[in-house]
């Protein structure tokens, strides 16, 4: 079954003034859209592979066709990063998480401004194109990053104990930012959706 581009949770402008409505147009219809058709080319070449969920072909690159290995990685492990991303992101939203996830923050990094200082460090640190990630091992985070479109899935984690990720390739930021990557970060935690990562990490590792 092919893979579909799935439809953005809100209006493409819902974001403003933090993430412009052309970024999210061009972001989800142009890059995201690319990632999927990509994804269902590199497919057709190994029909083996065409029915197996994307957290299954993403965990086990290696099994995968050396032809069509790296088109996966790229375009699957891209089509799942913004699956995702959409997800985390939402309007009049932000602000400081409560309750459980709030409370596994706190005792992981110390408190939510900790938390923040370390995530925007991984994000700006982050040489050239992609993520950074809050990941849930039981009740335990941490946070970590990856290039390109890797995902900490190729890294052995189970999807559903990434918590919440943030986009730092160009294309997410700079029509608005140009280069101020740490701008961008800096009005990314105004969109947040911290009801979704919540109900994430109620779920971790199922």
């Amino acid at each position: 079954m092919a893979h579909t581009l799935p439809p953005l949770p809100y209006d493409a402008a819902a974001l403003e003034p933090h993430i412009d409505a052309q970024t999210m147009q061009i972001h989800h219809g142009k890059h995201h859209n690319a990632y999927v058709t990509n994804l269902n080319a590199a497919l057709e070449k190994a029909p083996e592979l065409a029915n197996k969920p994307l957290e299954e072909l993403l965990a086990n690159l290696t099994a995968a066709p050396e032809a069509v290995r790296g088109p996966i990685r790229n375009n699957g492990g891209g089509h799942w990063n913004h699956s995702l991303f959409w997800t985390l992101m939402a309007p009049k939203a932000g602000g400081e998480p409560t309750g459980a996830i709030g409370q596994a923050i706190g005792s992981s990094f110390g408190d939510f401004a900790k938390f923040r200082e370390q995530f925007k460090a991984a994000a700006t640190g982050r040489f050239g194109s992609g993520w950074a990630w809050l990941v849930a091992d039981g009740d335990k985070l941490s946070i970590t990053s990856s290039p390109n479109q890797d995902n900490p899935i190729m890294d052995g984690k189970k999807a559903s104990s990434i918590l919440l990720g943030l986009d730092v390739w160009e294309h997410a930021y700079y029509l608005k930012y140009q280069n101020r990557r740490p701008d961008y970060i800096d009005a990314w935690w105004n969109v947040v959706n911290w009801p979704e990562v919540a109900k994430r990490y109620e779920a971790r590792g199922r």
